[in-house]
């Protein structure tokens, strides 16, 4: 059948974009990689995303450039009332607002929902905070690290002998992002029925909180409190990373019985898949610490590329430990256009990941790398019809 190519999945919805750091610029691309027109709003001297990690020649991290693509740059003082009398007015002209603050903190300056929605009422709110905008809890600051480790992730990530460890990525930050994109999302679709907005409201911890898979109910049903199990998964056997004799790791994941099977048939143990230590998924769990060690025995005799090949053949999950050298340099995730390159308004080209998920007909495309402060805002008021009605 021939392809053919339509607009963007979110192409024709504005985003007004009033956040800073990690969670609500993340959500923020994603809807901009989808097609929507994100204007993003900063301080005049610019988010504090700009000054993280390794800097760019124009002085923007790379990590800023990336992290916000796609988007128009706007900037305003938020403090001062002709600035928010611009900002409402953009707001009005846009189906989303999506923001990160503290809550109460925009209402203070007139930018609450209540405020907005009173007259746009089709309006789209969307609060990414650190508890929601309810609850004992709800005026406190929040980060990342601090929801990863409230929302129980911390506590279950890491050797048991040792302290509980970060995620090597801002994994609280990023998954609230992916709720607030869900939420705006599903809200677009509710006012396609009805007519009506809404506000939608995210909460890092309890974003980091529903991904604890069974913690709840078996704590609930039975008492038990899951611990720290290193990089055993400790609900199924084997699952696990393996050291090859070329000093790499491999992640194998054995554990549904076919799979078990072939993966001991992958070692030349045929026989294991038998032994009764080792014949369902409760006696590996119960002896994964034998079983690993029978494994990583064998991994130990295979080079890392010839290990993977031949698990591949034989259909067993696995895929070695890769450094974000490794991935840059991988055939498949540059097949699949994951390593990509954009350029700012300097042709200054930066590397960035690929656009997730892939569509076949409404394709998403990558556009702009983010640039120098302010860059956007007199082109977005002329466009949006306010150059004349709104000064800074």
């Amino acid at each position: 059948m021939e392809r053919t190519e339509c607009q963007p999945p979110l192409f024709g919805i504005r985003v007004l974009e009033l956040g800073s750091s990690v969670s609500g610029p993340f959500a923020g691309r994603l809807l901009a990689d989808l097609g929507a027109e994100v204007y993003k709003v900063e301080p005049l001297e610019g988010e504090q995303l700009r000054t993280w990690g390794v800097q760019a020649p124009d002085g923007s991290s790379w990590w800023f450039k990336s992290h916000n693509r796609g988007k128009k740059l706007l900037a305003f003082d938020l403090r001062q009332p002709q600035a928010v009398e611009a900002v409402k007015a953009i707001a009005r002209r846009c189906d989303v607002l999506l923001e990160n603050f503290r809550p109460g903190r925009l209402t203070e300056w007139g930018l609450g929902y209540e405020a907005l929605a009173a007259d746009h009422p089709g309006l789209i709110y969307v609060s990414i905070s650190g508890y929601g905008q309810d609850g004992p809890y709800a005026n406190r600051p929040g980060y990342g690290n601090v929801a990863e480790s409230m929302g129980g992730l911390r506590y279950v990530t890491g050797f048991p002998d040792r302290p509980p460890v970060r995620v090597g990525v801002s994994v609280g930050d990023h998954v609230s992002a992916l709720y607030a994109v869900i939420g705006t999302l599903a809200a677009l679709q509710a006012r396609e029925r009805d007519g009506m907005g809404d506000f939608v409201d995210v909460a890092l911890t309890e974003s980091c909180f529903s991904l604890t898979e069974a913690a709840l109910p078996e704590y609930q049903a039975a008492g038990i409190v899951r611990e720290r199990g290193g990089n055993r998964y400790l609900r199924a056997a084997p699952s696990n990373v393996y050291e090859t004799r070329d000093g790499r790791w491999m992640a194998i994941g054995g554990n549904g019985q076919g799979i078990f099977r072939r993966l001991c048939e992958a070692m030349g143990r045929p026989e294991l898949a038998h032994n009764a230590r080792f014949a369902d998924n409760a006696a590996r769990v119960a002896n994964a610490a034998e079983l690993d060690a029978l494994i990583e025995t064998w991994t130990k005799t295979q080079e890392a590329d010839a290990l993977n090949d031949l698990l591949a053949k034989a259909g067993v999950p696995a895929g070695p430990v890769m450094s974000i050298a490794d991935i840059a340099s991988d055939l498949h995730f540059r097949a699949r256009g994951m390593i990509a390159s954009i350029q700012d308004e300097r042709g200054l080209e930066i590397a960035t990941p690929g656009i997730v998920p892939k569509f076949r007909r409404h394709a998403a495309r990558l556009t702009t790398a983010a640039g120098a402060v302010d860059r956007d805002t007199a082109a977005v008021l002329h466009e949006l019809g306010l150059a004349a009605e709104t000064l800074r």
